[in-house]
């Protein structure tokens, strides 16, 4: 089922969904993460095909060549698709990980206590990914157990229900900022900062 699908990876969910184009049909993107999407759309699609879904994004086209892994029909000409990524379109995966990144700062900005939050989440989430230009091979994991950071290299980009993955590439103070910003985030707020993370660690598997 496409519920199933949505859980497969980190995903924005969008609070307005937002017109794409597939085929050059339109359809609505209502979900989007690293690896994939979840669109609703009118023309049937069995599971393996492949299209370009397209969208834009602050004035620019975000694209991706996509294959169907899961489809469901809603109503006689409505249907649900979960979508994975298969080659992104020029810079559309830079774009793509702008654009969730301003999300999720937005999203946690209106989360965070005004007494005590972090008012800078959403500059260290625009930073993330930013030190590509110095990346270095791997991955680090900090995870917090009852209030303590630990910080640890790793040669997987599993994301831990306990912190998060990130490209050893990125800059340590950064990530330790990113840390302050998990820290007053709720479960939710959390699971938006793993996916940012998440995109980062996306650009050690493709050096």
């Amino acid at each position: 089922m496409v519920q199933s699908d949505r859980r497969q990876f980190h995903r924005l969910r969008l609070a307005r969904p937002i017109l794409a184009q597939i085929g050059g049909e339109n359809a609505l993107l209502l979900d989007i993460g690293v690896t994939g999407a979840f669109i609703e759309h009118q023309r049937r699609f069995e599971v393996g095909a492949r299209f370009q879904l397209s969208f834009r994004w602050q004035g620019e086209e975000i694209a991706f060549l996509c294959e169907v892994a899961r489809t469901q029909k809603m109503r006689a000409s409505l249907s649900h698709s979960g979508v994975r990524f298969v080659e992104p379109v020029g810079d559309s995966e830079a774009r793509l990980r702008d654009m969730m990144a301003t999300f999720v700062g937005r999203v946690l900005a209106a989360q965070r206590d005004n007494a005590s939050g972090n008012h800078d989440s959403d500059t260290v989430l625009a930073a993330i990914g930013d030190a590509r230009r110095t990346r270095s091979h791997g991955y680090v994991t900090y995870r917090l157990r009852d209030g303590v950071w630990t910080r640890q290299p790793t040669d997987t980009a599993h994301q831990p229900d306990d912190g998060f993955t990130a490209g050893a590439f990125e800059d340590e103070e950064e990530l330790e900022a990113l840390c302050r910003t998990y820290e007053s985030a709720n479960e939710d707020g959390r699971d938006l900062i793993r996916l940012v993370a998440e995109l980062s660690a996306m650009a050690v598997t493709k050096t």
